[in-house]
């Protein structure tokens, strides 16, 4: 027999099924309490608010596609930077469509964070935890120099799907990522350690 889940990660669950198929707006209390089978009270008791649970879950969300896209490049060497991050840029634009609600609600998250110190505390967090989670797959290395490169990946990924929200024609996909990759590493070349 398999343990039970907890409340806390039925609602986590719940959440994140809403975020797939529900629009912003529509991802209420109520539409969250009856996917995860758990009673209303329960979101303000285990989270504080349905904004605090909706921006956990989003960032559960955005860890389990970067596991994801990580499981995907399993076959890769670690010391193989190029090719992890060609693929690491084909496996997200694959899965872009499937995690529309994710990146709808990681937006309004940031937005709440201007004015919500606990969100904004949260969406901190998880950024620092995905620095080097980001280098680890990428294969960038676990100093410094490593992380902050994860940081800059994150950047690049971040900025690239919300352009897609506004418009998929801004996506930069394939060939054009390629393209485009050669193009800085020409124009912004590498300084000796």
């Amino acid at each position: 027999m398999s343990p039970q889940r907890s409340n806390r990660s039925n609602l986590i669950e719940g959440t994140l099924r809403c975020l797939e198929r529900l629009p912003p707006d529509r991802v209420t209390a109520r539409a969250i309490a009856a996917e995860s089978g758990a009673n209303l009270a329960s979101i303000a008791y285990h989270f504080g608010s349905k904004y605090d649970l909706v921006t956990e879950a989003t960032i559960e969300g955005l860890d389990r596609w970067l596991a994801e896209i990580d499981d995907r490049l399993a076959a890769l060497p670690a010391d193989e930077p190029d090719a992890r991050f060609q693929l690491a840029v084909e496996v997200m634009n694959a899965t872009r469509r499937r995690h529309t609600g994710l990146a709808r609600n990681f937006v309004g998250a940031l937005a709440r964070a201007q004015s919500d110190p606990k969100v904004k505390a949260l969406l901190a967090e998880g950024f620092r935890h995905s620095r080097p989670n980001v280098a680890a797959v990428l294969g960038l290395g676990d100093d410094e120099a490593g992380e902050d490169a994860g940081g800059l990946v994150l950047a690049l990924f971040h900025g690239l799907l919300l352009a897609s929200l506004l418009d998929s024609g801004l996506a930069i996909e394939g060939n054009r990522m390629e393209l485009a990759q050669a193009r800085l590493r020409r124009a912004i070349p590498a300084r000796p350690a």
